[in-house]
């Protein structure tokens, strides 16, 4: 966490490339220095055996991979384990800053839920990584190392970007992230196997919609405007009947896939108006519903709907033409919301000081 040295992890081919010949390196070294990231993942300068050795020592002087292991785990009974990794957070060296990724096996696919913030300024209600405040942006170095240094990294399936944070309030680093992810010279995935989150923030989710071709998945948490507004903030920046209005305007129907996450909180939003206020409002449009059980964080007067409330909000959707699922919940044995297990450690080290 002290060194001042910079990434090479997160630069793109280009970037690296730049790299290269401000340390005069053929142009092609950053070509080798990308596949020692992204392809052979390098965990030291020394492991790039076919950059000259004078060039490394140059390397070095400057760079480091910029990858960091965790520093805390906890691992559910069903397989799910949440890691705390530190960041750097461009500005934010005064103290240890810490962000939450967790990995979610399921038979033969393996997901990897990522953070891009220290903290959220959206302060949703039911959310914990809001009541933390804001710290800072994640880097791209910083959202990539989640990937790169995670014990599991090679048996990955698909990536989702709904941990801390709110992706377009970070765009540029998001961006860049899943370029490496997507990227011939990079990881070289599809961008079918990445999807990225919002609430909804103005002009960024149009950038975001418009630069990339990752799956998106909207917060949707209620089709009511002042309800939604009070449960979410963001809903007064860009309402969600302005949001579904700019997805109208792009191609759901073949590779690219669109969803709203929909937390349902007993006797709240689970209604039966709710429920038909969905239908109006995503009436047309291709895409999925994602109903999510609440579970009980702090200080937070909310509660889950009971199993037959959910199942009855499915099968009214499901019934007027919107594909919509209950989505398992994972990690309940363990700190499985995003914010809980960072928030522990923080606690920890406002006592220590």
């Amino acid at each position: 966490m002290e060194s001042m040295k910079k990434s090479l992890l997160g630069l793109s081919l280009t970037e690296l490339k730049d790299v290269a010949k401000s340390l005069g390196l053929p142009a092609f070294a950053g070509g080798q220095m990308a596949q020692w990231l992204y392809v052979k993942h390098a965990e030291s300068i020394d492991d790039m055996t076919n950059l000259s050795k004078q060039g490394r020592e140059r390397l070095k002087e400057e760079y480091e991979v910029g990858s960091m292991a965790p520093v805390d785990y906890q691992r559910s009974q069903d397989g799910t384990i949440k890691y705390m990794f530190p960041v750097r957070c461009s500005g934010l060296a005064d103290k240890p800053r810490y962000v939450e990724t967790v990995f979610i096996p399921d038979d033969d696919r393996a997901t990897l839920c990522v953070s891009c913030q220290v903290g959220c300024k959206m302060n949703c209600l039911f959310c914990q990584t809001g009541k933390q405040g804001f710290e800072g942006s994640l880097t791209a170095a910083d959202i990539l190392n989640q990937i790169y240094a995670l014990p599991e990294r090679d048996r990955l399936t698909n990536i989702v970007f709904m941990g801390q944070g709110e992706p377009m309030d970070n765009l540029d680093a998001v961006l860049k992230a899943t370029e490496v992810l997507t990227a011939d010279w990079g990881w070289a995935w599809s961008p079918k196997r990445i999807t990225v989150s919002s609430v909804g923030i103005r002009g960024k989710l149009k950038r975001f919609l418009d630069e990339s071709q990752c799956h998106v998945a909207i917060s949707l948490h209620s089709p009511l405007h002042e309800q939604r507004a009070e449960l979410m903030p963001a809903e007064r920046g860009m309402s969600i009947s302005e949001v579904v209005e700019l997805l109208r305007g792009y191609d759901f129907a073949h590779q690219r896939r669109l969803s709203f996450e929909y937390i349902v909180f007993g006797g709240v939003n689970d209604s039966l108006r709710h429920a038909k206020a969905i239908v109006e409002l995503l009436r047309g449009l291709d895409c999925r519903i994602n109903l999510i059980r609440f579970h009980q964080i702090p200080n937070v007067p909310l509660h889950g709907a009971d199993e037959d409330t959910m199942l009855r909000l499915r099968d009214f959707l499901t019934a007027h033409g919107i594909f919509t699922t209950i989505r398992a919940s994972r990690g309940q044995d363990i700190y499985a919301a995003c914010g809980l297990l960072s928030t522990a450690r923080k606690e920890q080290l406002r006592k220590e000081q």
